[in-house]
């Protein structure tokens, strides 16, 4: 990272609302949209539409191919964040791996505690399959709290009985809301963006007196035996380090095909700075590649899907 990127990043990071005064919910999320909102990139044709019950925004790339549907979840700790803020994200991970995808505006806490996401999360996933798409043309993503929904919504689906997708990639995923991990603490100095107490609201709003252990809330818990190949990319200067690298782990120990990837220096999902911020672009361009493999993987004998750049 070149000292200009890096001085870009933080002038971008100290604009990201701290909750120093607990704002409520709504002020956090108008104030998390105005500071960190992304719109689709170039080339990237967005339509609101319904899937699973929620609005949805899809975003179709010009160079998508026939095979390949994304399904993404956003982050916000389940309490802020939507399709919109998240557009960017999403739209430049679908435009690199040239995959046509869907990003699901899934219910918020407080209003809409746990398990609400999770049933929005499946609800998605059942009625893309039910609408004929084949489940290895199918792959998922997720930031943060979108990250551990990800994998709940796969958990949940296993529990259904429903086929797995062909690949999932998380960034930074919020894995554990117990807090159980040691990053919470000893990175929280390193962590341009959250304290654990920030984390701990989240986790308040969303489970409350429930059982934060739950594996649906905390996938680090689970047992991920049956989840398809696993992509996790995390920062190491953020204080749910630990959360990827145990989520990782389990994966492992349930003979999950899991890589970790751990960004020395970078923040909590650094891949939102795509095109200021070197590493932000590899790790997108991994995770593309990783997404379009799988997928084409399912297809021996069609042409190979290719990430746009």
């Amino acid at each position: 990272m070149s000292r200009q990127q890096r001085d870009a990043l933080d002038a971008v990071l100290r604009s990201a609302p701290r909750s120093e005064t607990r704002p409520t919910p709504e002020e956090q999320r108008s104030g998390f949209a105005a500071a960190l909102t992304r719109p689709a990139p170039e080339g990237v044709v967005t339509r609101r539409t319904v899937l699973g019950g929620r609005p949805a925004l899809e975003l179709e790339p010009a160079e998508a191919s026939g095979h390949g549907r994304l399904l993404y979840l956003h982050g916000g700790g389940y309490v802020i964040g939507s399709p919109d803020t998240h557009a960017g994200l999403a739209g430049e991970l679908a435009r690199r791996a040239g995959l046509r995808a869907t990003s699901v505006d899934y219910r918020l806490a407080p209003e809409h505690p746990f398990p609400a996401a999770v049933d929005d999360g499946l609800a998605a996933y059942r009625e893309l399959l039910a609408s004929g798409t084949d489940p290895r043309d199918l792959v998922m993503a997720g930031d943060s709290a979108g990250g551990g929904l990800s994998i709940a919504t796969l958990l949940a689906a296993r529990e259904a009985g429903l086929p797995q997708p062909a690949a999932v990639v998380v960034f930074s995923p919020w894995a554990d809301l117990t807090l159980s991990g040691g990053s919470i603490s000893s990175k929280e100095g390193a962590d341009p963006i959250f304290t654990e107490a920030d984390v701990r609201d989240y986790a308040d709003l969303y489970v409350g007196a429930g059982d934060r252990a739950h594996p649906l809330a905390s996938p680090v818990f689970a047992d991920l035996t049956g989840l398809p190949p696993l992509l996790v990319q995390v920062g190491a200067n953020e204080v749910l380090l630990d959360d990827a690298v145990r989520l990782a782990g389990r994966a492992g120990a349930d003979n999950v095909e899991v890589t970790l990837e751990i960004g020395p220096g970078l923040p909590h999902v650094y891949q939102h700075h795509y095109g200021r911020l070197d590493e932000a672009d590899a790790a997108l361009d991994r995770a593309a590649r990783f997404l379009a493999a799988h997928v084409s993987a399912g297809h021996p004998g069609a042409d190979r899907l290719e990430p746009v750049h």
